[in-house]
């Protein structure tokens, strides 16, 4: 498997830590894509639409074979799945899943922006990302994000739900 994607995951719907499951059995059981790492678990509050429960959130590091536009289908299909609902925007989800950085590539086509254009107003994103990759850079951009992460208002808002497991943090999900 060529490319290198992050992900990030999150649920704030019914039993949160069972949708994490069935969406990355869900992913983990697709020929095309490895995930080769997994954050800890944060919860954290909800962002815009705040009228709705605390979210659990992680990011996922996969290796694939799939194309940026595939692997975007490939995470809708993953929410369709785990029966998410597009009614209210940031509203409640029982999965979301996006694609945060893709080969360090920059993409932009008419569905799909890479890197994630809001994932550095989001201290739910950089503080998983970052424990996975401390070291970490986006394609075009000279400031650390660790530097950014320092920036971000809402970050004491974002807890350790569940520590990471082992050095690959596969272990994460089992009971």
């Amino acid at each position: 498997m060529k490319n290198i994607s992050y992900l990030s995951i999150g649920s704030n719907m019914g039993d949160r830590l069972h949708h994490f499951k069935k969406a990355i059995d869900y992913i983990q059981g697709d020929e095309n894509i490895r995930i080769s790492n997994i954050s800890s678990i944060y919860e954290t509050e909800p962002v815009g639409y705040t009228e709705q429960a605390k979210f659990l959130n992680a990011v996922l590091k996969i290796e694939t074979s799939y194309e940026p536009e595939e692997l975007l289908l490939k995470c809708q299909e993953t929410e369709k799945i785990n029966g998410r609902i597009r009614d209210i925007r940031w509203g409640p989800r029982t999965i979301d899943l996006d694609i945060l950085l893709y080969n360090y590539e920059n993409i932009e086509t008419e569905s799909l922006s890479v890197p994630h254009p809001r994932m550095l107003e989001r201290a739910f994103v950089l503080i998983p990302l970052l424990e996975l990759d401390p070291n970490i850079t986006l394609p075009e951009m000279d400031i650390p994000l660790v530097n950014i992460l320092e920036n971000i208002q809402d970050r004491e808002g974002v807890r350790l739900w569940k520590l990471k497991s082992g050095e690959d943090g596969l272990g994460l999900l089992e009971s």
